[in-house]
């Protein structure tokens, strides 16, 4: 019955996602298209492949290991597993942070200080992680050493902001590719 009501949120969320981005390109791209010359509806399709494949490639490749857990949780009959583990988390924010940094790379028409910023701010986030992830790793061998919950918690916070912050790197190299 979880995994039923989890799949249609995703499903509804994704439906709202593009619904909201098509809203917000509507007012912005009749600017652009009458600025930059060429067809708005060309523009407004590289925005949306941009940001849909970013979210099925990266968003959706990243929470595989914490819609696993979830989907094994439910089937088991003991629950010895935890529902959410710090390590799925940590997992989706190196693959959102690694994604960022070989986005931004593969982009020469973006300014280079804002590539230098967000590509050391994926890089701290990174070491971030990693640190998060070494920890987990070290409770698991020592138990009781070292907070479980609370690294599950940061970890999560800042799958909020990480993922925020992908999102917008994406917005931003969508907006520049849709500019002939």
């Amino acid at each position: 019955m979880f995994i039923f009501i989890l799949i249609f949120c995703v499903e509804r969320a994704m439906i709202l996602l593009t619904v909201n981005f098509r809203d917000m390109w509507a007012g912005q791209f009749s600017v652009e298209a009458n600025m930059y010359g060429g067809s708005e509806e060309v523009r407004k399709l590289s925005m949306v492949n941009i940001k849909i494949k970013w979210l099925i490639y990266t968003v959706l490749v990243g929470l595989i290991p914490i819609l696993l857990r979830i989907l094994i949780w439910s089937i088991l009959q003991n629950k010895t597993i935890d529902f959410f583990n710090a390590s799925d988390f940590v997992a989706f924010g190196l693959v959102l942070h690694i994604s960022n940094i070989n986005q931004i790379e593969h982009f020469n028409n973006l300014e280079k200080s804002w590539k230098t910023v967000q590509n050391g701010t994926s890089i701290f986030l990174i070491t971030v992680y990693s640190v998060l992830f070494a920890s987990h790793l070290f409770s698991q061998a020592n138990p009781g050493t070292i907070n479980v919950g609370a690294i599950r918690t940061i970890s999560m916070i800042l799958n909020g902001v990480s993922f925020y912050l992908s999102f917008s790197i994406y917005d931003n190299i969508s907006k520049v590719e849709s500019i002939p």
